[in-house]
C-alpha cells in the first residue's frame, strides 16, 4: 500500500471502530476502503475482522456500566457467539472465494437493509423498554430463542461481519424488554467474541490469507474509535451516520460487481 492508502484504512478503522461501538455496521466503512486499496475480497474479510477486535475490546469496555446485571445472561450466550463464530469461519475458509465472492454483495445489501430500518425497529421495540438495570427473569424458551439468535447471527458474523450487531439487537430487542443501550452493551461483547474467535481461526489456518498491515492499521484506528466512541458517539446524529454507512455499503456493492 502507498502511504496515503494506508492512511485511508487507518481512518477507516478509525471510523468502523466507532459506529461498531454505537450501531454495529462498522465493516460496511472498512471492508469498501480494504477493497478499494487492492485487498481481495476473502482477504480483506479476514483481515478486517482481525483489525476490528481492538475496537470490538474498547467499545465494549466503554458499555461496562449497562453490563451491570446481565452476568448470567451473558454467560449463557457466550457459548453461541464463540459456536457461531466457528461456524462462519469454517465456512469463510472452506466455500470457494467464487462463492463468497457471489453471495457478500447480497450480505452488504441485507446489512444496508438494516441499517436503514433500525430506527423503525427501535420504535417498534420502544413500548418494550424497561429502564430497570436488575437482570430479568427469562422463561426456556426465550433463553433458546436468544441462544440460537445468538448462534446464527455470530455464524453471520464469522462468515461476514457486517451489520452483525444490528442483527443482533434486533432480535434480542424482540425477546428482552431493556433499554437500547443495554441491549447496545450486550451486542458489543458478543460480537467482540465472534470476531476474536473467527480472527483467531483464521490465524491458525490461513495466516497467508491476512494482509498484517490492512489488518494492524485497523486495529490502531478501531482501538481509538471504539472508546471515543463508547464515550461521547451516543451524541452523533444519527440520520447523518445512518446515510453514510448506507451510502459506502452501495459503493462496496458497486465495487463487488464491477470487479
Amino acid at each position: 500500500m502507498s502511504g496515503w492508502e494506508m492512511v485511508a484504512v487507518l481512518a477507516a478503522g478509525l471510523a468502523a471502530g466507532g459506529i461498531n461501538a454505537v450501531v454495529g455496521s462498522g465493516t460496511l466503512v472498512s471492508f469498501p476502503v480494504l477493497l478499494a486499496v487492492g485487498i481481495p475480497p476473502v482477504p480483506a474479510t479476514i483481515s478486517n475482522s482481525l483489525g476490528l477486535i481492538a475496537g470490538n475490546a474498547s467499545g465494549a469496555f466503554g458499555y461496562r456500566r449497562e453490563l451491570r446485571g446481565q452476568g448470567r445472561r451473558l454467560l449463557g450466550l457466550l457459548p453461541a457467539s464463540i459456536l457461531g463464530g466457528l461456524t462462519g469461519a469454517f465456512l469463510l475458509l472452506h466455500l470457494p472465494a467464487s462463492t463468497f465472492e457471489a453471495v457478500v454483495p447480497v450480505l452488504i445489501g441485507l446489512a444496508v437493509t438494516l441499517v436503514a430500518v433500525q430506527p423503525l425497529v427501535q420504535r417498534a421495540l420502544a413500548h418494550r423498554r424497561s429502564p430497570d438495570e436488575v437482570e430479568q427473569h427469562v422463561g426456556p424458551g426465550r433463553k433458546a430463542a436468544l441462544f440460537g439468535g445468538a448462534y446464527l447471527t455470530g455464524t453471520y458474523g464469522g462468515y461476514f461481519a457486517a451489520s452483525q450487531g444490528v442483527l443482533q439487537i434486533g432480535i434480542f430487542g424482540l425477546l428482552l424488554r431493556e433499554s437500547l443501550q443495554r441491549l447496545n452493551a450486550l451486542k458489543n461483547v458478543l460480537t467482540l467474541t465472534v470476531n476474536t474467535v473467527a480472527a483467531g481461526a483464521y490465524v491458525v489456518v490461513a495466516t497467508d490469507r491476512v494482509d498484517w498491515t490492512a489488518a494492524g492499521l485497523l486495529a490502531a484506528g478501531s482501538l481509538v474509535g471504539g472508546y471515543v466512541s463508547s464515550r461521547y458517539g451516543r451524541r452523533l446524529p444519527e440520520p447523518v451516520l445512518r446515510t453514510a454507512i448506507v451510502v459506502l455499503g452501495l459503493i462496496a456493492i458497486g465495487v463487488l460487481l464491477n470487479r
